[in-house]
């Protein structure tokens, strides 16, 4: 998939837990646990827009396009 999710770089930089997000943006942690692990295949803004709140981050800081690799 040529969109990564780098939900995990953003909560070491934060030196937060998953739990710990997991409260402050009111998701459980096997939802965002499907976007750390890059396996989503959409992200709601309102999701999107409380994970940047809680990380005080931009959504370019959680959200990578890597495009296709031509052959």
């Amino acid at each position: 998939m040529p969109i990564i999710v780098n939900l995990d770089v953003m909560l070491a930089k934060r030196k937060m837990s998953l739990s710990q997000l997991s409260e402050q943006v009111d998701v459980t942690i096997a939802n965002l646990s499907v976007l750390k692990t890059n396996k989503a295949k959409a992200v709601r803004f309102s999701t999107l827009e409380a994970i940047c709140r809680a990380l005080d981050c931009q959504p370019g800081d959680i959200l990578e396009y890597v495009g296709e690799k031509k052959t």
